[in-house]
This record gives C-alpha cells, sequence and structure tokens, in this order.
C-alpha cells in the first residue's frame, strides 16, 4: 500500500513539475500575445500579462505597414518564397533520395557521402560565395537566391531523411512493379512517392518553417520594400534612433505565428505517423 501510494506521489510530483516547466516556456508566447492588446505606452510599464485596458489598434496600425508597402504584401511574399521552396524541396530532394536508395550509379556512395559532409559545413562560410555567384547572376534583390537553390536538391538533411525512409520499404515493390513493366521512374512516381507521404509532410513542415523564419538569407538578399518578406517587416518597427513601433510589432508578430500553428497542428498526425511507422519499420 505505502509502496502504491509512494509510486503515486512520485508520478504527481512529476507531472506537476512538467506544468510548471511547460508553463515557464508559455510564458514568452503567452506575454507576446497579451502585449499586443496594450496600448504602446503600457506594454513596459505593466509587464504583466493581463492588459489593463484591450486595444486592436496595434492590429489596424500594424497592418498599415511602413511607408507606402502594407504588412499584407509581406504575408504575401513569404507565403509565395515558402510555397515555391516546399514544391521544390519536395520534388528535387526526393527524386534525389530514391537515387540515392534505389539506383545503382558510379559514385553513388561517394556522392552521398560528400552530401552528408555538408550537414557538418556552416552555412554561414558558404554566405560569401554564395552571395559573389548569385551577384554575377544579377539575382540581388529577387527571390532566385532563395528558391532556385533548392531546385538542385542543396538541403542535404531532407535528402538524408528520405533515403532512409526509402530504403525501409521492401524491394520486392520495385521487381514486381518492374515485371509489371514499370520504369524507374514509375516507381518512383507511383511507388515510392505515395509510400513516403509522411516522410514528405515532415519535408514539408520543416521546409516551411525554416523558410518563414529564415531572416538572414532575407535579409542578404532583398533589398526593395515591395520584396520583404514577414521577419523584414517586423524590422521595420524598429527604429533604433526614435521610437519604435512595439505594438504593431508585437501584434504582427502574433499574426506570423498564426500560420506556423496551423501547418503544425494540421499536419501533426501526418508527423507523428511517420516517425512511428520509421520505427516500426526499422
Amino acid at each position: 500500500m505505502n509502496r502504491k501510494l509512494g509510486e503515486a506521489a512520485f508520478k504527481g510530483a512529476v507531472n506537476v513539475a512538467i506544468i510548471v516547466l511547460g508553463i515557464g516556456m508559455l510564458y514568452p508566447v503567452l506575454w507576446l500575445i497579451t502585449a499586443s492588446f496594450k496600448e504602446s505606452n503600457t506594454i513596459f510599464s505593466s509587464p504583466g500579462l493581463w492588459p489593463k485596458a484591450f486595444t486592436l489598434a496595434n492590429y489596424a496600425e500594424g497592418w498599415k505597414g511602413i511607408g507606402i508597402v502594407g504588412f499584407g504584401t509581406f504575408f504575401a511574399n513569404s507565403f509565395a518564397i515558402c510555397g515555391l521552396s516546399v514544391l521544390a524541396n519536395v520534388a528535387f530532394c526526393s527524386l534525389t533520395a530514391y537515387a540515392f536508395a534505389r539506383l545503382k550509379f558510379p559514385g553513388r556512395k561517394f556522392w552521398f557521402a560528400a552530401m552528408m559532409l555538408t550537414l557538418m559545413l556552416p552555412s554561414h562560410v558558404t554566405t560569401i560565395p554564395r552571395y559573389v555567384i548569385f551577384r554575377s547572376f544579377g539575382w540581388v534583390d529577387t527571390w532566385l537566391p532563395l528558391v532556385v537553390p533548392k531546385v538542385f536538391a542543396t538541403d542535404a538533411f531532407f535528402i538524408f531523411l528520405l533515403v532512409q525512409f526509402v530504403r525501409s520499404l521492401p524491394k520486392d515493390l520495385d521487381e514486381s512493379a518492374l515485371m509489371d513493366g514499370c520504369g524507374k521512374l514509375g516507381i518512383y512516381l507511383r511507388i515510392v512517392m505515395p509510400l513516403t507521404v509522411p516522410a514528405l509532410i515532415t519535408t514539408v513542415l520543416f521546409t516551411f518553417l525554416w523558410t518563414w523564419d529564415d531572416f538572414f538569407n532575407q535579409l542578404l538578399y532583398l533589398n526593395s520594400p515591395g520584396r520583404y518578406t514577414v521577419p523584414m517587416g517586423l524590422r521595420l518597427f524598429l527604429d533604433s534612433s526614435g521610437m519604435s513601433s512595439w505594438g504593431p510589432m508585437f501584434a504582427m508578430s502574433v499574426l506570423s505565428l498564426v500560420p506556423c500553428f496551423i501547418l503544425f497542428f494540421s499536419l501533426q498526425r501526418y508527423f507523428i505517423q511517420g516517425i512511428t511507422t520509421t520505427g516500426l519499420k526499422g
């Protein structure tokens, strides 16, 4: 009896600790949301969660943006770049992964090892060479440097993820398809792609989130306000030499989180299914 009481007490203490830790992790997000409904002059003077007076002026003012460019333009630009990046990664990373996992060609192991080495290469090491190349192409201040590299399957993480998933699929399926007259491309389109949907969903999710939050590359290549994305639009509210618009910036920050939350929770079931399926096949 005492042992059961001790186990129950231990589990209760663990649950309480997890709840407290979760609240502590969520507190900055909760503060951001409540601060977006406060008047700008009371955001830092009353740092509590509950606003003394609710206002929607921050959302109205923030949506107008800065100057002649509204924040809706920044959202449209971010959605366009993220959509193109997702399509490119899903199509070309999966095709590259299929080649590494199923096809036999000279130097396959060497090129796969070279690709894996790029995972350990810090992205900042290639920043200057990439900028020099894209500037010579005349691509600076366009979306091309942000989208075109993904057409060449430069995200090694997703290739490795898909390779591991494709390798877990039975090769008997490929042999049966070949006997039925299906070619290599047909196997990829009709067998491999449908069976790797959970891994592709993971690729979609992480590609969207990483591209949506990619401030550095967007700051590096985009110069015109009309081409700015959401992270760069939020930066416009900060003025190092004058008064920063904290209220509108917090309001637009809350709106910028909405697409990420919607995408994550709508794809969460497929994401978990992909992890579970990979574990069972492993």
